[in-house]
């Protein structure tokens, strides 16, 4: 009798201790789903272009003092499966256009085991080689910022995307608004004869920027091999370029049909490298390609010391009215890391023209100074462009140096 009360009794105090202890994880649980946490981060950049050579065009500088700020800021909660995110942009410069701001990114995000939802200002990257990203055409070129086209302006977007351990990702892509390119202004280098003024840049949709466009993506990886195929339908981020019986310069925005595919094989210490694209539209329809390998000496020096060599192949239908004006040439290269604590890198090349004289050479590097400081340089050099060429021949005396120092808060 008093064994069964004793036990009663034990089991009563187990009960209730287990019961106490669920109710402080659900407590904890629900505290934990609730917390909030908040990232800032704010970037200050100083730069200065230097163009060395006498200007092309009347009006146009040599000396480009410029200011950049970029803040980013992220609030999160659910564990982080929900989150807002906003990445500004400003810069203050010589050129009246290379004058401007953008919302990089500003877009609510939710993820739920095998699928993740985005609505908002976004960048999206595709592509895997070097020297051209024919794939990348989610978000519009910010044209005035960089030459090579790495920085891209904020696309308004709704992004769902699907995730299988079988058969690889789904991205699928709603996007209401168009955003267009901007181009130098009459101070500014890296320009055409007459001043492009975004605003009269017509569309071919009747709906204008606000044309709804829809796209998608797969990608997958298996064995060696990662593989993504996409397709784009609507107003295309490049502006078609034609020229009336004397000489001056059309441009509107088509409609376009774009299909792309970028593979990557990783055998050993060789990365083998595609993208190619069929584009379709009412005034024209062309094919383009880059195709190459990268291979990389690591730690040459027992210190880390990495050198990788690029060689791609650029092939476009398009020819001379390419505006990137890559249509048969060959890209050379080599990207260098020292993987050191101050994160030090280098990336020489250069692009030979095979059917004329042209060449473009390029040097980008960057260093970090203590924890907070990073300091980066880089060189342009346009080498015996023909005047042939629709796009370079505008630029051949638009060589530049650039440096630049940012403060990291």
């Amino acid at each position: 009798m008093l064994n069964n009360t004793y036990n009663q009794k034990m089991k009563f105090k187990f009960s209730l201790l287990l019961a106490i202890l669920l109710s402080i994880l659900n407590i904890t649980a629900q505290k934990e789903e609730k917390k909030v946490t908040h990232d800032f981060e704010l970037e200050l950049e100083a730069e200065y272009r230097y163009f060395y050579n006498s200007a092309l065009f009347e009006g146009q500088k040599d000396h480009f003092p410029s200011l950049g700020i970029s803040p980013e800021y992220s609030l999160a909660w659910n564990k982080g499966y929900e989150s807002i995110n906003f990445k500004g942009f400003f810069r203050l410069d010589v050129d009246d256009e290379r004058t401007h701001w953008d919302i990089r990114e500003l877009y609510y995000q939710k993820a739920n085991n095998n699928w993740e939802l985005s609505l908002g200002l976004k960048k999206v990257y595709w592509g895997v080689t070097e020297s051209n990203h024919l794939v990348d055409i989610i978000n519009q070129t910010d044209a005035v910022e960089t030459f090579d086209g790495e920085e891209k302006l904020g696309q308004p977007m709704a992004q769902f995307t699907w995730t299988t351990d079988k058969y690889g990702s789904f991205d699928f892509f709603y996007l209401p608004y168009h955003r267009k390119r901007t181009f130098s202004g009459k101070k500014g280098r890296l320009r055409f004869p007459v001043v492009i003024d975004k605003d009269d840049l017509n569309y071919e949709s009747g709906a204008e920027e606000w044309r709804q466009d829809f796209a998608f993506r797969w990608k997958h990886y298996f064995s060696i091999f990662d593989i993504g195929l996409s397709h784009f339908y609507g107003t295309g981020r490049e502006p078609l370029f034609t020229f009336d019986d004397i000489g001056n310069i059309n441009a509107f925005y088509p409609v376009i049909n774009q299909t792309g595919l970028d593979l990557q094989i990783t055998h050993d210490a060789f990365l083998w490298k595609l993208e190619s694209i069929y584009r379709n539209a009412e005034a024209q329809d062309f094919f383009a390609l880059v195709a190459g390998l990268e291979y990389t000496f690591s730690n040459i020096d027992g210190n880390g010391l990495d050198i990788g060599i690029l060689v791609e192949y650029l092939y476009d239908e398009r020819d001379e009215l390419a505006l990137n004006a890559l249509q048969n040439d060959v890209f050379f290269g080599s990207r260098i890391a020292f993987n050191d604590t101050q994160d030090t890198s280098i990336l020489i090349g250069g692009i030979v023209d095979l059917e004329s004289s042209s060449r473009i050479f390029s040097l980008e590097a960057s260093r970090r100074f203590g924890n907070t400081w990073t300091a980066a340089i880089e060189a342009r050099i346009f080498n015996n462009i023909d005047t042939n060429e629709f796009i370079l021949s505008n630029f051949r005396e638009d060589s530049f140096f650039k440096v630049s120092i940012a403060k990291y808060f």
